[in-house]
Parts: structure tokens; C-alpha cells; sequence
């Protein structure tokens, strides 16, 4: 390919409203084009990378066993009712009607495909003899996000490698699990990608076992918890606390008292006017769980954890209760709110953190004032229903797992995705087997295993990237050898830049000749911008010497080698560093 037949369309600012590296390295290598808030085309470029990305996941795939098939992206949203997600997924599911011939069909752009593939399966699999079967495909998604940001990290219109496994046991489930574990593994590997899997929550998705695979940067998007003793890792939404986090002051018990703090309603408002520390308050939070007030108990600075909770009390829905409720509740105006003298009966449920609190500070519960109490002490002034982890972990908790770790917390961008679902789709929709002994009607037992193919991108150009611009891998990078003839004017360096190019081309290079009639300077910035892995040279001074010049992108020196042996040099390097990638990866340790 030659760089003027193509469309390549580098900037040299950055573009408004693109904050994190890969978004604004995206934009201005012409990878992709915004067409809206969150919904990018992809450009020539951005498109090679992303079909790379996808047949390194289709390679890993068809390794492990599975099967390609492709669903529709349009679906009944009587699918959708049957599981009970059109509110679990609320607005964020794409929805509207269809008329033919007078009749109107409401249907769905699906964000994932459980429904849809359980259906095909409660259609076409009715024997333990046709399992186990694990059916994947690459198609793109669609999620009405409320905030989309990040580039093609948070969009609209997705491309996602999503896989499903259907077997007839428990012990069959495990075993599927494990292969698209392992086969993550090799995918995230292959791709360059400086990845950790975490233990996480399942979310809309459902079922349980459940962990992301994270891209680790500054950027990322959430917080991760690690143990640098047994490298248990999670997520803040699942990340279980050791109890042995805490200890038991041994401070003496003081008396309640009341003292005003008007105005003061948050807890930095409320440490500031009594000099105390947000570790000394206890933060009451009063939901609304399944249509029921429900008062939650943590730390002053800690965090509550919904889906801890929603988990702890087994409700389905779970919200900030209303104003009205929280000042019936308490019998405070909000802000002021407290575990002790509530003025209706109902449920206290604190946080384990809370059961080692002395002295604390709290809302005073105060009709008509805006008023805290001191001398608050759990036991003897209120008494939960029950002690339970309700928070998000943080920096110097102990590790659940070893007791003896303390954990850190890393940023990272989830890319992957696997759970064991169980029967809540294939009970809902129907998908059943005839099991061995030829009468039994038994449920399938299912799991669920998705991939951001776009998202791979992303946390690949997250991890590596440099102020010139991307860094590729040669395995996902748009072309790997870019050949620059110093002077397209000159028949001779033409002739050689030309001939190597077809060379590398036959044997089996993606390569980009930049036959562009610009200085060297504007050439190499636009290389470096894109990120091409290796940039192979040809000018006047070194044909004479019958050498071209080769510099990988992430090495400072350049190299020579003869001319007459380029093409096979150069085809047998991006072979192996295709499969190895062990020159990308020693970079990155130097």
C-alpha cells in the first residue's frame, strides 16, 4: 500500500474534549473519526488494528474449542421481558417499535447477547449428546450511555467478542470456565497488554465466579485493590475486607452530647467545625430497598458499597431514599441524619469498620436543628442488625485471603469479562436437554464470556505510548514496516523503496510505502505518531553504500543492513516478533 492511496489523516494538536492518551492519540493518528458523543467511524488504520485485534481473539477462540456463529443486533424485546432486563438495564437498553403492514413490534438493539443465544439453543440443542458447546461471535453492541468519555473506551456502538458455554453439569461449567480463562490469558498476551484478572460483581449480566480482566494505567477507569502478599486482586465493587484490618481502641467511653453545627451537613464540613477526623464520624445513609427504608452505618471515610448491600439484604432494587423519607426516618433535615434516637423502627445495618469506632461524631437526629452528637459509641448508644463488609475497600485494608497483606490500589480498564451464569437465562427462556437416561428434561447450565475488541486497542495505546505518539506491538499495529524513500524525486531510491515494498508485500508484510513528496522531518512525525514498528529508510547516501537503514519505534538507534537482503531480513524479524513480540515486550522492561 502506498500512503498516498489510502486516507490517512494525522493532527498535530490535540483535538477538544479528548483528555486520556489514547483517545487523543486515536484522533491524531486517524485512526477514528467522531461522528457523535460516544460513536467513532474507524478510518483505514484504526480499522487494520481492529480487525487484528479481532483475529487474534478468533484465533484464541477456535483454540479453545469454540464456535463462531453471528446474531442479529436487532432482537423482540419479548426476549428481553422474558429474563426480566428491560429494567434491569433501564435506559441504557436501546429500544423502540417497528410498524409492518399495521402492526407494531417493540424490539431491542441488544448491549449483549445472553438472550438472544439462549434462544437459539432452546431451538436447536435437546440432548446431553449435542453438549457441551460453547458458541461465540465478534458483532457490534449498542448501550445508551449516559456519559460516554474515554474515546472508544465508553461509547454508544461497540465491537465485542461476546462467548457463551451451554453443558449439563456444575463440573462441565468449571471446565468451559477455565478454557475462556486460560484463552483470555493468551488473547491479552498476544496483544501486549499489561493486564491483571480481578475478582468482580456480575452486574446486570447476572450469575456469579465472576472476573474482569483489567488493562493497568493511570487512565483506568476504576480502582482495583491488590494484596502484594498473595495477589489476591478485585475490583471496589467485590473486593472483600479483612477483618483484621481494624483494632480496638482502648480509649475511655464518653457521655453523648449535642452541639449545633448549623450549616455543616457534610463530613468535611462537619470535621472542620468540630476539629475531629473523618475516621471519628459515623456517615448514616437511609435507602430505600425494594419500596423499604433501610439505614446503612459506615465510617466517615469510607464509602458505601450498593452492591455489597444489595447483596447483604437480597433486594433487587436499592436507591437513596427521598428527602421525605429520610427526615420521617430520623426526624433531621438531611445532612443530619444518625443511627441514634431514629424516630421509626427500621433496620440498622453498619459496616464492620463501625463496630471499632470510639467516641464518634454523628447527626444528632434533631427535629427542626441542625445539630451532631459526640460520645458515640456502637453497643452501648445503638445496636445494628447486623456488623457487615457494606464499604468500598481502600488503600491499607488487610487482605481477606492471607490476613497478612495490606492492599494497594492500582487504576485500571476492564477489557474482558467472564462469569458463570448458571440457569437464570436458560431456565427463563427454556433451554433444556434430554439427559442420558432418555426421560429427565434437565436445564442448561450456562456461562458468559465478553471481550471490548476496541477496547484492546485502547488499553494497548494506554500502556504504551511515548510524547512522539502510539508505540504498536507488531501484532496490532495498522501496518508493520513503513518504508520511507528519502527522496521520492530520485528514480533510483524510488526504484529500490519500490521494489522492497513488493518484496515484503509477497512475503506476506503489511507494509506501507510513504512515496509522499515532504521532508524528513514531516515524515518521521507522522511515523512515530502512528506508531509503525519498524521504519525502514532508503536514501541516495546509503544506496550508494548498497544499505537501508532500519529503527524499531521504541528503540533510540538506527541500524543498517544490506539492501540486497532487506527484504528477507526485515520478513523473518516481523515473523518471529509477530508470534513472540519479545523485542515489544524487552522494551518495555528496559
Amino acid at each position: 500500500m502506498r500512503w498516498t492511496q489510502t486516507l490517512i489523516t494525522t493532527q498535530k494538536e490535540a483535538p477538544d474534549g479528548a483528555k486520556i492518551p489514547s483517545h487523543i492519540l486515536m484522533l491524531r493518528a486517524g485512526l477514528i473519526s467522531q461522528a457523535m458523543a460516544g460513536v467513532y467511524s474507524y478510518l483505514p488504520l484504526g480499522l487494520k488494528s481492529l480487525r487484528k485485534a479481532e483475529n487474534i481473539v478468533r484465533d484464541e477462540m477456535n483454540r479453545a474449542g469454540a464456535v463462531e456463529l453471528l446474531m442479529s443486533a436487532l432482537t423482540p424485546q419479548s426476549l428481553w421481558e422474558q429474563t426480566n432486563r428491560v429494567d434491569a438495564f433501564g435506559n441504557v437498553l436501546m429500544k423502540f417499535s417497528i410498524n409492518r403492514a399495521g402492526n407494531v413490534t417493540p424490539v431491542v438493539l441488544c448491549p449483549t447477547h445472553e438472550e438472544p443465544i439462549t434462544d437459539i439453543v432452546s431451538r436447536y440443542v435437546s440432548s446431553y449428546r449435542q453438549l457441551p458447546i460453547t458458541l461465540y461471535q465478534i458483532q457490534t453492541k449498542f448501550r445508551n450511555e449516559e456519559r460516554p468519555r474515554s474515546g472508544v473506551m465508553r461509547t454508544s456502538e461497540f465491537m465485542m467478542k461476546d462467548a457463551y458455554s451451554f453443558d449439563t453439569t456444575m463440573e462441565g461449567l468449571d471446565t468451559s470456565f477455565d478454557k475462556m480463562y486460560d484463552a483470555y490469558h493468551r488473547i491479552f498476551n498476544r496483544a501486549g497488554l499489561n493486564f491483571l484478572p480481578v475478582d468482580a460483581d456480575s452486574g446486570a449480566i447476572g450469575g456469579n465466579a465472576s472476573k474482569e480482566f483489567m488493562v493497568l494505567g493511570e487512565n483506568g477507569e476504576d480502582n482495583v485493590v491488590v494484596c502484594p502478599e498473595c495477589k489476591y486482586a478485585a475490583n471496589t465493587e467485590k473486593a472483600e475486607i479483612g477483618e483484621n484490618t481494624y483494632t480496638k481502641s482502648d480509649e475511655a467511653l464518653a457521655e453523648i452530647e449535642k452541639v449545633l453545627t448549623p450549616g455543616a451537613s457534610s463530613i468535611e464540613a462537619v470535621c472542620k467545625f468540630l476539629k475531629c477526623e473523618p475516621e471519628r464520624m459515623l456517615k448514616t445513609m437511609i435507602f430505600d430497598a425494594d419500596g423499604k427504608p433501610v439505614v446503612i452505618v459506615v465510617r466517615g471515610d469510607h464509602d458505601v458499597n450498593e452492591i455489597k448491600v444489595r447483596r447483604l439484604l437480597g433486594v433487587k432494587n436499592l436507591e437513596l431514599a427521598s428527602a421525605e423519607t429520610i427526615e420521617r426516618v430520623t426526624g433531621a433535615p438531611v445532612g443530619f441524619a444518625g443511627p441514634v434516637g431514629l424516630k421509626e423502627n427500621v433496620p440498622v445495618y453498619a459496616d464492620i469498620a463501625v463496630k471499632y469506632v470510639v467516641n464518634a461524631v454523628t447527626g444528632a437526629n434533631s427535629a427542626g436543628e441542625e445539630a451532631h452528637i459526640t460520645g458515640v459509641n456502637p453497643g452501648r448508644d445503638f445496636e445494628p442488625v447486623q456488623y457487615a463488609d457494606v464499604r468500598n475497600a481502600v488503600a491499607g485494608d488487610s487482605c481477606p485471603k492471607c490476613g497478612k497483606g495490606r492492599f494497594i490500589i492500582r487504576r485500571g480498564m476492564e477489557v474482558g469479562h467472564v462469569f458463570k451464569l448458571g440457569t437464570k437465562y436458560s431456565e427463563a427462556l427454556g433451554a433444556k436437554f434430554l439427559d442420558s437416561d432418555g426421560q429427565a428434561l434437565k436445564t442448561i447450565i450456562m456461562g458468559c464470556y465478553g471481550i471490548g475488541v476496541a477496547r484492546i486497542l485502547a488499553g494497548c495505546i494506554e500502556n504504551s505510548y511515548d510524547e512522539k505518539g502510539i508505540i504498536w506491538p507488531v501484532s496490532l499495529a495498522p501496518y508493520e514496516v513503513c518504508v520511507v524513500p528519502m527522496r521520492v524525486t530520485d528514480e533510483a531510491t524510488m526504484a529500490a523503496a519500490t521494489k522492497l515494498h513488493d518484496d515484503l508485500q509477497a512475503a506476506g508484510i503489511d507494509v506501507i510505502l510513504d512515496d509522499r513528496d515532504a521532508r524528513p522531518g514531516v515524515k518521521f512525525n507522522d511515523i512515530d505518531l502512528i506508531g509503525f514498528p519498524l521504519r525502514v529508510v532508503i536514501g541516495p547516501k546509503g544506496l550508494a553504500n548498497g544499505e537501508v537503514e532500519l529503527k524499531w519505534r521504541w528503540d533510540a538507534e538506527c541500524t543498517n543492513i544490506p539492501l540486497e537482503s532487506a527484504a528477507q531480513s526485515i520478513a523473518d524479524v516481523i515473523s518471529t516478533e509477530r508470534t513472540t513480540g519479545e523485542r515489544f515486550k524487552a522494551s518495555k522492561n528496559q
